[in-house]
């Protein structure tokens, strides 16, 4: 499977508002242990996103707060 965003591609980002649940399907900017990434959104909750790679492969829950920016398209 091809990569939604690939190596070193440049990306437009707008701020992830505060308190807002993003959409299963954004990527979307995340803090993870000490390292910024972009992740899939596969799955949401109270609180929470469920990030993952397009691969479908879950890399597991992480909180709303750490959730800085919603790629654009």
């Amino acid at each position: 499977m091809t990569p939604r965003i690939k190596n070193g591609a440049m990306v437009s980002i707008a701020p992830f508002p505060t308190g807002a649940l993003p959409e299963v399907g954004q990527v979307v900017l995340a803090r993870v242990r000490k390292r910024w990434m972009l992740h899939l959104v596969s799955a949401t909750r109270k609180g929470q996103a469920q990030i993952s790679n397009n691969h479908g492969h879950v890399n597991g829950w992480t909180s709303l707060s750490n959730i800085v920016g919603i790629v654009l398209d």
